[in-house]
């Protein structure tokens, strides 16, 4: 459920990482997480004194405080990056429609207009997030044959299955109780993060308030999605204590190692760390969530997820264009609910092939070493 780049590693473009953002899933999620999941967090108080000053520069601020994931400085520290939102002040806070919306929340979330308006004030509008929201001309006209051994390459790299082992041995701990809590095979929740944010290395550096204020005020196409977005951020800043400029993500507001949108961190998200905070800068949490993601949409423990077909005999074999022609494959079960983070054949075969290939390669390390 995902839908930039400037990593050398990866080939990704805007487009695939957008696709692969994880949207709100089902409509019939009307509970947040319970205890089980995260502690709730009291909200802050409707009426505010005058907002603390906010940072100039946005950026990621979720560092863990005990010691930093990236151990041997072979990662990025989720926690290091500064935005590259830099846009024109959008005048936002005088807008009409910006206005109408800072009284929405105020009288339905109790949200301070001043401290709204203070916040809107400061949003900036960022050119390059409104030209990647337009309709792309390299959508119109037939698939080109090969789309799929091209989209595969992208992802089905040596570089991502040694990535993907090495972030499996380096969280095999939260690995394991994720996939032992939600019943989701592991495998499959490192595949996810591999073809989201390549194991977290690129886990985007826009400011998410900029994004989610540019594509709900600035662009036509899907602003109204993007305002309730925008609604669930705020008030998603709000229950975690987050300063709303601070976190970072994808251009279109996705968040987190999975590319949480702000409507499904607030449904799904979890505290897998138990530190009272629900952090998917880090892969603890990050995991968890995933895992409680797949459990949430109906994830079948040690099930199939799709197997090689002679042809297509079947409501439930899909057809995927490669160079040397096209390949059939069964679908079942499992395979639908990854189509739930994201509604694509080829992302979902992706996650698939990429799991496996980590998961074989994990479990040959693991024998070799014993």
């Amino acid at each position: 459920m995902k839908k930039l780049i400037k990593n050398p590693h990866l080939s990704l473009v805007a487009g695939l990482i957008l696709a692969g953002c994880a949207s709100d899933p089902a409509p019939d999620y009307s509970a947040y997480p319970t205890a089980m999941s995260y502690p709730q967090q009291t909200p802050l108080p409707s009426a505010r004194p005058a907002p603390p000053p906010l940072p100039t520069q946005p950026y990621n601020p979720y560092r863990p405080s005990t010691p930093s994931y990236n151990t041997n400085n072979s990662y990025n520290d989720y926690g290091s990056s500064y935005g590259d939102s830099y846009g024109s002040s959008g005048n936002y806070g005088d807008r009409y429609e910006v206005r109408n919306f800072i009284r929405h929340m105020a009288e339905k979330h109790g949200f301070s207009e001043s401290y709204l308006t203070g916040l809107f004030n400061q949003a900036n509008r960022l050119d390059s997030v409104i030209r990647l929201e337009g309709p792309s001309s390299s959508n119109s006209g037939p698939a080109r044959p090969g789309s799929w051994s091209r989209y595969r390459g992208k992802f089905l790299t040596e570089q991502h299955i040694n990535n993907g082992v090495d972030f499996w041995r380096r969280n095999a701990d939260a690995i394991s109780k994720a996939s032992s809590a939600y019943g989701v095979d592991p495998e499959y929740i490192v595949g996810i993060i591999g073809v989201e944010t390549y194991f977290g290395k690129n886990i985007g550096k826009t400011c998410v308030f900029d994004a989610l204020t540019t594509l709900s005020f600035d662009t036509h196409r899907r602003s109204k999605y993007f305002m309730s977005e925008l609604e669930n951020f705020l008030l998603m800043t709000r229950e975690e204590g987050y300063n709303p400029r601070q976190p970072v993500g994808s251009w279109a507001g996705a968040m987190g190692l999975g590319q949480f949108m702000p409507s499904s961190f607030r449904k799904l998200a979890v505290d897998f760390d138990r530190n009272g905070q629900r952090d998917l800068w880090h892969p603890n949490d990050a995991i968890g969530s995933v895992a409680h993601y797949f459990s949430k949409n109906g994830w079948d423990y040690h099930s199939p997820v799709a197997q090689p077909a002679g042809g297509s005999y079947s409501p439930s074999v899909i057809e995927l264009s490669t160079y040397e022609g096209t390949e059939y494959w069964q679908v079942h079960h499992n395979f639908k609910v990854i189509k739930r983070y994201n509604n694509s054949s080829k992302y979902a075969m992706a996650v698939h092939q990429l799991a496996q290939a980590i998961k074989n390669r994990y479990q040959g390390s693991q024998f070799t070493a014993n």
